[in-house]
């Protein structure tokens, strides 16, 4: 089959222009074309007076070779790729230690599910409950202002993913088309089929929550076994002539499992398990990050600035936005997990401290669009080693909470009353999502001096891009602060710790992706790595090993 890129056509068109306009780019009749399928589905809103998709089509043609050899070929039209994913290994007859997998998030899932399928039976402990149970405990503080610190937004099955918009597009470099596995996967798993050609997919938190358990299921199928509430809180390490070597995980409950291969998924809030790594030696290193607040505004305004007179169109949806501005303080500050049609979300896992974050349904149909607009941090700011950034964190986080009285209600302020200096004594015509309740004050004390100065800055250079985006009435929301993980745990180039053989840091936790799906891959590379790593002759067996030593920090 041919791929056909950058077909436009308008918002309306019908489903016989599709093949019409298909055959006009390989400049050959309609009949000629057999079968055709959607690769991919975007818009260009650019012209709002003339919103149109553009498309990407697989072709089959009845002679495909003399379109690919014409004198002046067309770059928009190449043989389809192989975006089928090929196993790298297949386990052995025997295994003496089957992997294990740390956090039943994006990252662990897939990577488990990857090891599953190729035979290895991974062992999955989580910290925190099934996802059904976690989403009743995390609705207790959304409702109740009622904590569980082992099960909430950031622990339990799904990972914080689960109570997100749900986005399943990225823009990491993806050559083995690894994410396509994924959308495959969430679609065999009760995803939306949409997801595998729309350019922006999601699926939302109510149906992340079936896609979830649907996994778990066939990882049970395949061999995989689950612990939850299984807490990670020491690693057995030994000294070899190689290099500091896993041999094992100690639980909290003082029980040891033995294990030479772990993946490490732990997700970017485990900020005890952080603190044990660091005890334990592993190296670690810290890295930037972001800070900020959630802004809302009537979604019905982002739609009209987006899609001028195609807003409301089901083709196109809830708009979203993507905006940057580099302040003149040398900070960038940009929108992050824009939400639209959703909510502010209570994101905490630690007693006396509020987190921001956003959640979307699939359906979108909220009235509010919500956004962190958040302000990059980097190491100079928060001196003290590879923990310091959690400190630095946590002194926002709980800032916030005292501002918002005490209960887990979040400080919140109109935006005019922001960028005027001065605090919010009440609310307007925008009302903010976020539950348990908010308190209307001074956000200037929750964050530091430099992200309000810069979040001050670009909010009005925003309105130029977005017309209303400076309204007076719309809510800023204290604090956003878990866009990342503050710091890495460092990889060599086969996927292990920098210095301990048989650990494998991957997802968020380890510095190495940034929402659903880039943790999704990044925990299928990691499951890679450790396939190899088992079937690479004498490196499992213990004699002889064909590692490299890893470098020391």
């Amino acid at each position: 089959m041919l791929r056909i890129t950058e077909l436009k056509l308008p918002l309306d068109h019908n489903e016989a222009a599709l093949r019409s306009a298909a055959a006009a780019r390989l400049e050959v009749g309609e009949a000629e074309i057999g079968a055709l399928h959607v690769a991919r589905r975007g818009y260009d809103a650019r012209r709002r007076s003339a919103v149109s998709l553009v498309y990407s089509l697989d072709v089959a043609l009845r002679d495909e070779s003399t379109v690919l050899a014409r004198p002046k070929p067309d770059p928009r039209i190449t043989p389809t790729p192989d975006i089928a994913y090929h196993q790298v290994a297949h386990a052995p007859a025997t295994l003496e230690h089957r992997p294990i997998v740390v956090g039943a998030g994006p990252c662990g899932l897939l990577a488990a599910l990857t090891l599953a399928q190729m035979g290895f039976r991974p062992i999955i402990l989580d910290r925190g409950k099934v996802v059904r149970e976690r989403t009743k405990d995390t609705w207790a503080l959304w409702r109740r202002g009622i904590l569980t610190p082992e099960s909430n937004v950031q622990f339990g099955e799904g990972g914080a993913g689960t109570f997100s918009d749900g986005k399943l597009w990225s823009g990491i470099k993806d050559p083995l088309h690894l994410g396509r596995k994924v959308l495959e996967e969430f679609v065999a798993a009760g995803a939306p089929p949409e997801i595998l050609y729309v350019s922006k997919p999601h699926i939302g938190t109510f149906r992340l929550v079936t896609v979830v358990e649907a996994l778990r299921v066939q990882i049970e199928a395949l061999g995989g076994e689950y612990r939850f509430g299984t807490r990670v809180d020491g690693l057995d390490i030994a000294e070899t002539p190689q290099g500091r070597q896993l041999r094992g995980v100690i639980l909290a409950d003082g029980s040891h499992i033995s294990a030479d291969h772990v993946v490490l998924a732990i997700g970017h809030s485990a900020r005890d398990t952080f603190a044990m790594l660091d005890q334990a030696g592993v190296f670690l290193e810290p890295k930037p990050f972001s800070i900020g607040l959630r802004i809302e505004h009537p979604q019905s305004l982002i739609d009209t600035c987006r899609f001028g007179p195609s807003a409301g169109h089901p083709l196109l949806g809830a708009a979203d936005y993507k905006l940057v501005h580099h302040a003149s303080n040398g900070r960038s500050v940009y929108s992050f997990c824009m939400c639209p049609g959703g909510t502010v979300v209570a994101a905490t896992s630690e007693p006396k401290h509020v987190v921001t974050n956003g959640m979307s349904q699939y359906s979108r149909a909220e009235r509010n669009a919500n956004a962190g607009i958040v302000v990059s941090i980097t190491p100079a700011d928060y001196p003290g080693g590879a923990l310091a950034g959690i400190a630095f964190q946590r002194e926002w986080e709980q800032r916030a909470f005292t501002a918002g009285g005490g209960t887990y209600a979040a400080p919140a302020q109109r935006v005019e009353d922001f960028l005027a200096g001065r605090p919010s004594t009440a609310l307007g015509g925008v009302i903010p999502s976020y539950k348990p309740g908010v308190t209307p004050t001074d956000l200037a004390s929750c964050l530091p001096d430099y992200a309000v100065a810069a979040i001050r800055e670009a909010i009005p250079a925003f309105d130029r891009q977005i017309r209303g985006f400076a309204m007076g009435d719309a809510v800023l929301t204290g604090v956003e602060t878990r866009t990342s993980a503050p710091l890495r745990i460092t990889r060599a180039a086969n996927g292990e710790s920098r210095n301990t053989l048989g650990l494998y840091p991957a997802g968020e936790g380890a510095g190495y992706a940034g929402g659903i799906l880039s943790a999704a891959v990044d925990g299928i590379r990691a499951a890679e790595a450790v396939a190899r790593s088992i079937v690479t002759d004498e490196t499992y067996l213990g004699s002889g090993r064909s590692r490299q030593q890893m470098p020391q920090p």
